[in-house]
């Protein structure tokens, strides 16, 4: 079975490799037709659904996200039938853009459980429909790893760490897996989330003895969810406020992917940032790659641009070697140049109005301050 997806370049950033003193490469997730990471496993979800149950397969999701819109890319490209279900409020262009996909768009509810609600009640109906996961399956991370195959035959090194977003957790277990294929189980991964939807670094905090183990103290709005299978505690989130939401916003992550984050060598350092810190970020990043991509994915890039950031979460070796390090640039269709103007104006309001540093939170639940 052919894959749908093409390799994706992996290209040194001199930018980059100049502001942290070591090798930076981005894997430029955002080049996939559904300009993000999530082509991958979705699509190789997608074919592997109808190989199991032929041409007459109907795919369902409910998603008005990057995960949507690559069900909506892998379908029209194998000639099967697409729905996806969306709650009232979605944007006119992201209706127009599934659409030309050729995907059936269904809106219904007011929020997302309720599109997702109605979605699985299609699925119960129709003997050939198959319900669509964002993140959470083995499949999908399966065909996630394939970027760490790519990375290992594109990098002249080992990198010293991996920097990625993490929400639910889908692409973050595509990196483990991939990671113990090739021999890079002890490479660290660092996983960033914006304060508000981080639902990864809550979950990580409440397990193995860390730092919010025994006294438990979440943000308001979020509860602790116990997974029966893996006897995990996960933080569930019933309201974000965060705008990086609309990727990064699942409910709870996959508790498979917090099990082999927690067991994992190499470890995995969750770190939760600021919207704002984002924002800037983004429009840094634009500046100088001449590429725009989601707040989601500007999240990934903001120790790129912080030095004192990124010497604490992937220190020098003790014998001074220059680090080789990855940023997985997974990128995102909800983006515009007015978007990216409005946030780098938020930034530096917010910026001004804190005094010149954002707090980010990491590992142990400590604080570190940011300046611009």
């Amino acid at each position: 079975m052919d894959n749908l997806w093409k390799e994706t370049p992996l290209i040194y950033s001199s930018h980059i490799s100049e502001v942290l003193q070591s090798s930076a490469y981005l894997k430029l997730e955002n080049l996939h037709p559904s300009h993000s990471f999530k082509y991958r496993g979705i699509s190789h979800f997608i074919q592997t659904a109808k190989k199991n149950h032929g041409a007459s397969v109907h795919l369902v999701i409910a998603s008005g996200g990057n995960a949507g819109l690559a069900a909506a890319c892998a379908a029209r490209v194998l000639e099967v039938r697409c729905s996806v279900f969306l709650p009232e409020g979605a944007t006119q262009k992201t209706l127009d853009l599934l659409r030309r996909e050729k995907a059936e768009v269904i809106v219904i509810g007011r929020h997302y459980a309720e599109a997702l609600k109605a979605a699985k009640g299609l699925v119960d109906q129709e003997t050939d429909a198959v319900m669509v996961p964002a993140y959470d399956d083995q499949i999908l991370w399966r065909g996630h790893s394939s970027m760490v195959h790519e990375i290992s035959e594109q990098i002249p090194d080992k990198p010293d760490a991996i920097f990625c977003s993490v929400g639910g957790g889908g692409l973050l277990g595509g990196l483990i897996i991939g990671c113990r294929d090739v021999g890079w189980d002890d490479v660290p991964i660092i996983a960033l989330e914006t304060i508000g939807s981080d639902c990864f670094y809550h979950s990580m905090s409440l397990n193995d003895q860390r730092f919010n183990t025994v006294s438990q103290i979440l943000p308001t709005g979020v509860e602790i969810i116990e997974d029966k299978v893996t006897g995990l505690n996960l933080a569930h989130f019933s309201r974000f406020t965060s705008k990086a939401s609309g990727s990064l916003g699942a409910s709870q992550p996959a508790a498979q992917v917090v099990k082999m984050a927690l067991e994992r060598k190499g470890g995995v350092k969750c770190v939760t940032v600021p919207d704002e810190l984002s924002m800037q970020v983004l429009g840094s990043f634009a500046d100088d790659h001449k590429m725009l991509v989601e707040l989601a994915c500007s999240t990934t890039l903001v120790p790129a641009y912080k030095s004192t950031l990124f010497d604490m979460l992937a220190p020098s070796t003790s014998d001074n070697k220059k680090r080789t390090v990855v940023f997985v640039i997974c990128g995102g269709f909800k983006i515009s140049l007015d978007d990216a103007i409005e946030y780098r104006r938020e930034a530096d309001r917010d910026l001004q109005n804190r005094g010149g540093t954002w707090d980010v939170f990491y590992e142990g639940g400590k604080s570190f301050q940011v300046g611009k």
